[in-house]
């Protein structure tokens, strides 16, 4: 059910992008750059065969956008939240789907952990999109700003890589710590999945206002949520001092960086390659080391 949902998704996602409103020039794009694009889009793996700033008009750019929000939730979650809101009664085998999709150990309980999933994909999507909007808005005016807020919040959120800010990803942003920050943020977050989220709200709401250290909520922590938190911040944490010692005399990329923004830079590249898609660097640029590195890390 889970493989058919995406490729439904996918060939839906796919008949839109062919038409011709679609496209920037008003003529229908190719079917395999319609199907790849949908395809992208869904599983968000941000790789792209055409620009999607200049290619795609606005019409193909929300079909983009909501195809990345799907992909990013997953076709399971969205079919049993729409049913959930027409009221449609979810039967004991789309339950039993739901907890597989999930990974959950129990089906009770499923639509209220359906609710509290999107609830959080929102406000922290929605936190995204205000940060960027502090920057974008006086860039490109209220409605383009506040779009492209929304569009790069999602996809980074969803570690699409996708974005409609030009031609060159974030390279132009290398040196704004709110842009950097904020979409490091948003991979974090949504590379950590919904049981890890829900086990650090629990655990701090049953730890309570109780005086104690860091290191006593940790512990309090389930094993999955221990090994998960534990790699990323050293996958992270060692990554970047990798980027940093071998690109910090790169001229190409972060040779001729401030000591600042050389570490900055070194930590967003550490965290894109979590599967975000995002750079601040021009990739082809890299040390063949560090991009050796980079695929290991990928």
């Amino acid at each position: 059910m889970i493989p058919l949902g995406f490729a439904l998704i996918i060939l839906i996602g796919a008949a839109l992008l062919l038409l011709p409103v679609a496209s920037a020039d008003g003529h229908s794009a190719g079917p395999l750059t319609a199907l790849f694009t949908s395809t992208t889009s869904v599983c968000v793996t941000g790789l792209v065969v055409v620009d999607t700033f200049s290619y795609w008009s606005l019409f193909g750019k929300i079909v983009i956008l909501l195809l990345i929000q799907i992909g990013g939730m997953g076709v399971v979650m969205i079919t049993s939240l729409f049913m959930a809101i027409i009221g449609q009664k979810i039967s004991i085998r789309d339950r039993a789907l739901i907890k597989d999709s999930f990974n959950l150990n129990s089906m009770s309980g499923i639509v209220g952990f359906l609710k509290k999933v999107a609830k959080g994909i929102f406000i922290v999507e929605g936190a995204g999109a205000v940060l960027y909007s502090i920057r974008f808005i006086p860039m490109f005016g209220f409605i383009k700003g506040l779009w492209k807020a929304v569009f790069t919040s999602v996809s980074a959120f969803c570690n699409a890589g996708i974005d409609v800010l030009g031609p060159d990803s974030l390279v132009p942003f290398w040196d704004d710590p709110l842009v950097l920050l904020t979409t490091m943020f948003l991979i974090f977050f949504g590379g950590l999945g919904f049981i890890v989220w829900f086990d650090l709200s629990d655990t701090l709401k049953k730890t309570g206002r109780k005086k104690g250290s860091l290191y006593g909520y940790f512990r309090r922590l389930n094993e999955h949520t221990k090994l998960v938190l534990t790699l990323t911040v050293f996958l992270i944490l060692f990554g970047a001092a990798v980027v940093f010692l071998i690109e910090k005399d790169n001229d190409a990329t972060l040779g001729k960086m401030p000591l600042g923004y050389k570490i900055l830079n070194s930590f967003f590249q550490s965290v894109t390659l979590r599967t975000a898609g995002f750079s601040t660097v021009p990739q082809g640029n890299l040390r063949e080391v560090t991009a050796f590195i980079s695929c290991l890390f990928m």
